[in-house]
């Protein structure tokens, strides 16, 4: 009797198991998994290289605090934070030298955040080391936007 096993794809044993870090692609942005919750958007926090990591940390609990009923997922090796029902409001993604905040209704923030995107109603915030977050401002921009409709993604 033949087995149904295709072992033409299968991992080999020696890997089936293996736990291994993530990837790390260019600009140092983790390769996760897409996810939705907690657990993936944590995964992704826990394997930002260096410096970013803490900012990382810093983003997500100011959003968790700010948003208290958040849903997460990460989509395209970034973090989503959105509303159930209502869409996604923000990400975040890392390049080599910061990490881009992205508002996807940004132009309607008051102020909006500082840097235009090429889509009209998107704004992004660039943190690079060493920089201070100012926290209130930011926590500003997230309680704006998530009251505004969200991405559908």
């Amino acid at each position: 009797m033949k087995s149904a096993r295709n072992t033409a794809n299968s991992k080999p044993p020696e890997q089936a198991g293996a736990a291994s870090e993530p990837v790390l692609l260019s600009g140092g942005n983790p390769q996760i998994a897409k996810g939705y919750g907690d657990a993936p958007v944590q995964a992704y926090i826990a394997a930002m290289p260096g410096w970013k990591r803490s900012v990382g940390e810093r983003l997500d609990a100011l959003i968790a605090h700010t948003v208290p009923n958040v849903s997460k997922a990460v989509k395209w090796n970034s973090p989503f934070y959105g509303l159930d029902g209502q869409g996604w409001f923000l990400s975040f993604h890392c390049f080599d030298k910061y990490i881009k905040v992205a508002f996807f209704r940004g132009a309607s923030l008051d102020p909006p955040p500082p840097v235009a995107s090429k889509q009209p109603e998107v704004r992004y915030l660039h943190i690079q080391q060493g920089a201070e977050i100012d926290e209130a401002e930011f926590a500003r921009w997230v309680k704006q936007a998530s009251q505004l409709p969200g991405e559908k993604m």
